[in-house]
């Protein structure tokens, strides 16, 4: 196919092939009609029809989420393109590798208001990591080729190509890159050998270290290193949300995920640490509470592939740059070499006092309510599950209950939207992942606000037969917004209250799925159960929950660490 003149719509078409782009997600419009029709007289990649472009770029979020490998989308000019920003800054905020393709009006009308025109390269630069307008057909190749290296190296993040339609329409020799070299992006970083040395020395002399990873770690394909350095430490580890199952949640040595909704003993760990070893972690504002009040007396390594990270919110100690993997074997093989095991020091006082905090049982609630809790539903998906599946969940309190409940032993199998926060995101990004997966279990863990965000998908799922198992903790309100406003605005519930709710189990079954409603806590096993024998089907869950049920722990707005609510039944740290 190479050195053989062709549309630009079918060079673009076999540059995604080049790539080895398995799935394309997208929807059709007046200006990519011609690289439509290069898909259709291809066979090479599958095109994913959705119901709405929002949805095409977080299907394909959720398929890089689940993989590693970038997600690509390809939308249409004008509204195409606007709705999926959403989508572009989800992904962006989290560091997630995809690559956008958004049609545009013939070159000569841009800029004259034409049908269906917007300034896609304006509009995405905040929230992309790259962005290219391609007014010559001759450049088309080598621009995907740069688009899918910058996505993927150094801090992953999307990228997005805006193609005019005369630019598919006008004939070039295709010619595609086995590699690219660009002057101005090179995130090749060398490891500081100095840096490596006083990291060590500062670990070895650690009486209450805390190990701090995040998202970073995962993207960039560290759990292994992660493991072996931690498990080499003997030191305690705690998770960012990105993070979950980085390391075994089940493991002796993790303390859960720390943060505004983190367990207690993560939160009190990381205030009373005094080395702080950041992994793959950017210290936001979720995680670190009030600033002033952060780690207080610890000393803070902070390992990260991006300069702009380190220092950024918290001022760090010790900055390691480098890709995580890398960087991590560079300290264990020194701290190998040293001779003094930092695992053969006497921490025992030091985990004695997570052992004390970690007996206050934060994660309890109320086992015997005549109301499904939400919590005993995640425990039970759990279970049942055997903590094997894709988990992909909307925004709100489910998605909090999910992280403290679901034990993530591995990674890849948490895709949640971290950094933005979009509801909507969850059904799209489980289809992008069981389309990557398609022998695996995978779920939406979801609220009744949330999955109304993008429920048009359940179309998608139907085309497609795609079998994923919807969780939906169904309370009435907009969860999360009802429990601020209970705490911090007098119980005065303005527009949390959600009415006029549809029938979800008549919903999913005018689809063509399977639609359940659980009413009682004790057919929430059985149904599970029976929801995860229908292999072939999407089947939609409502659990109807206690609509008065909120996440705890909590450390509020202004809070440090150390000042938690746990809940009502018992006192603040």
């Amino acid at each position: 196919m190479a050195n053989k003149e062709m549309l630009g719509a079918d060079i673009l078409v076999n540059a995604l092939a080049a790539e080895n782009v398995e799935y394309l997600f997208g929807y059709p419009g007046g200006v990519v009609l011609h690289i439509y029709d290069a898909i259709f007289k291809q066979d090479k990649i599958e095109h994913i029809l959705v119901r709405h472009e929002q949805a095409a770029v977080h299907a394909a979020d959720g398929y890089a989420r689940s993989t590693g490998k970038p997600g690509v989308a390809l939308v249409t000019s004008g509204p195409g393109a606007t709705n999926t920003i959403t989508g572009i800054a989800t992904a962006y905020m989290d560091s997630i590798p995809m690559v956008i393709i958004t049609g545009q009006v013939h070159s000569t009308l841009i800029g004259n208001d034409a049908f269906q025109e917007v300034d896609a390269v304006g509009i995405s630069r905040p929230c992309v990591k790259h962005n290219f307008l391609v007014k010559d057909v001759k450049k088309l190749a080598s621009t995907i080729k740069k688009a899918f290296y910058i996505a993927t190296t150094g801090r992953p993040g999307p990228v997005l190509i805006d193609v005019p339609k005369d630019v598919t329409t006008e004939m070039a020799v295709f010619e595609y890159p086995e590699t690219i070299e660009m002057r101005s992006y090179n995130p090749v970083v060398t490891v500081n050998s100095e840096q490596i040395r006083q990291a060590i020395e500062l670990i070895l002399s650690a009486k209450r270290p805390v190990i701090y990873s995040g998202g970073g770690v995962i993207l960039g394909n560290g759990v292994k290193e992660l493991i072996e350095f931690t498990r080499l430490l003997s030191f305690p580890i705690t998770q960012t949300m990105m993070g979950l199952g980085a390391y075994p949640a089940t493991d002796s040595q993790s303390l859960g995920m720390l943060g505004m909704h983190g367990t207690y003993e993560a939160n009190m760990a990381m205030h009373g640490c005094d080395v702080l070893i950041a992994i793959g972690a950017r210290f936001d504002d979720r995680v670190t509470g009030e600033l002033e009040k952060f780690c207080p007396q610890a000393k803070v390594i902070h390992l990260d592939i991006d300069p702009a990270s380190i220092s950024k919110n918290v001022k760090v100690d010790i900055p390691l740059l480098g890709t995580v993997p890398e960087v991590l074997q560079e300290l264990i093989n020194g701290l190998n070499a040293s001779g003094r095991q930092a695992s053969s020091k006497d921490l025992t006082e030091w985990w004695g006092q997570i052992d004390t905090w970690r007996s206050t049982d934060c994660l309890r609630y109320n086992r015997k309510s005549d109301l499904i809790k939400p919590q005993y539903v995640i425990e039970k998906l759990y279970e049942v599950t055997k903590g094997e599946a894709f988990i992909a969940s909307d925004v709100g309190q489910h998605q909090m209950f999910a992280a403290q409940f679901y034990k993530f032993d591995k990674p890849r199998r948490w895709l949640s939207s971290g950094g933005l926060g979009t509801m909507g995101f969850g059904l799209p990004a489980a289809m992008g992942a069981q389309f990557a997966h398609p022998n695996e279990s995978v779920v939406c863990i979801t609220g009744e606000a949330s999955i109304q965000m993008c429920i048009q998908e359940l179309s998608t799922c139907k085309q497609f037969d795609l079998p994923i198992k919807i969780i939906m903790l169904n309370n009435g309100f907009l969860g999360m917004v009802r429990q601020w406003q209970e705490m911090f605005y007098g119980k005065r519930y303005s527009q949390s209250y959600v009415k006029a709710l549809p029938d979800f189990v008549k919903l999913a079954e005018s689809y063509g799925h399977v639609g359940m409603r659980i009413e009682k806590p004790s057919d929430v096993v059985g149904a599970l159960k029976e929801g995860f024998a229908i292999k072939d089907r999407l089947v939609f869950m409502d659990f109807v929950i206690d609509p008065t049920e909120n996440v705890y722990p909590m450390v509020a707005a202004g809070k440090g660490h150390n000042e938690m609510v746990l809940s009502p039944e018992m006192e603040s740290a």
